[in-house]
Parts: C-alpha cells; structure tokens; sequence
C-alpha cells in the first residue's frame, strides 16, 4: 500500500508566523470537504511517562493556541493534571498535509467553558453530565440509565457545564507543517521561539 504524495511547501510560500500558516491550511482543509478537518489527534502522557493517545475536536484558536473540551476526570485529564504538555496532530491525509504541534497545556477560564457549553445540542450537554469518561461501565444500560437519570434531573431548564468539565488550550512552542512530496522528500517546515527550520523527512 503507497501512494505518491504531490504538493509543495517552500520558504517563500510560508506564512511569517504559525497562526496565519495554520489558518490558511485549515481554510483548505475546509474548502476541500475533508471529513471534520477539525479532528486531531491529542498525545499525552501520565506523570510517570506512561504515554495515550486519541481524536478530539478543535473548537477554536488563536495567537494563544489550540483550544479543545472535555471531562477533566478522563484520562487525558488525568494526564494533564500531573504532566501538563501535549502533541495534537492534524492528519489532513486527502491534501498530503500534516500539522504537528507541541506545547504546554492550561485549562481556559470557566467562562470560556460556559460560553462554549452554551451552544452545544441538549443531547451532548446532558451526555457531560451522565458520561463518567474513562470509567469502566458495567454496560452500555448503565451509561443510558446515567443519560436518562440526567434528563430528569434538569428538566427543559437550563443546563450548566458540570465543574468536572471544560476547556484546554495547548499553548505551542513548536507548530511543524508537513507537506508530502514525491520520492518520500517531503517538506517539513517548524515554527519555533527562534525562528523557522526545514526538517529532513
């Protein structure tokens, strides 16, 4: 299984900073219907090393970072707790594009979280509520008697965040921007504190 990858990545083309580069690539991941180019993949590690991985969704950024939702009881949460750093990596495989951040990561302010848990569907609202992620459930009628048990707990009211969920944001110190080229010679070029470097593929 090998597909030749075509596209370009150059000096002159890059933008002068990461921000203004990923907002151009992720306005083409967009453009080109690639399927919710807005999934990346979150990379933490426990405080004694041990590392997990998986797909969360970019719910907005800015000269500040990434920022993504979710329960702070989970694993990911655990993890971040006691070692606060993290890799995302958006894997725009239909462009032949990647983008690979590394940075430390802080929870956004409470009224963030409330701003953002607003405008979710009642259905996700109350699934933070019933979901105890990363708990080992006895089965799936356990997890729709929580949903149900939610349900009737708020009613038609108002649903707020629970104070075991929210925002992080990743704040980057590296953002590497990956383009696939023929013969595996790849561009790979990564935004740092000290400038821009090309990266061998």
């Amino acid at each position: 299984m090998r597909t030749e990858y075509a596209g370009e990545l150059t000096e002159d083309s890059l933008a002068d900073d990461w921000l203004s580069q990923f907002a151009t690539w992720f306005a083409d991941a967009v453009e080109s219907d690639v399927p919710e180019p807005n999934a990346m993949l979150l990379a933490t590690a426990s405080a004694d090393g041990r590392p997990s991985a998986r797909t969360v969704l970019l719910k907005g950024y800015d000269q500040r970072g990434f920022t993504f939702f979710t329960n702070y009881d989970s694993r990911k949460g655990n993890d971040l707790a006691g070692n606060p750093r993290a890799s995302l990596v958006f894997p725009w495989y239909a462009l032949h594009r990647q983008v690979i951040v590394l940075g430390t990561v802080e929870k956004v302010a409470r009224e963030e979280t409330e701003e953002y848990f607003a405008k979710r569907p009642r259905g996700a609202q109350l699934g933070a509520w019933a979901s105890p992620q990363s708990s080992v459930l006895r089965s799936r009628e356990e997890l729709e008697r929580r949903f149900a048990e939610a349900g009737r707990r708020f009613g038609d009211g108002v649903i707020e965040p629970p104070p075991h969920w929210g925002g992080y944001r990743v704040a980057p110190e590296e953002v590497e921007f990956w383009q696939g080229r023929t013969s595996r010679l790849h561009d790979r070029l990564r935004f740092t504190p000290h400038g821009v470097e090309r990266l061998a593929p």
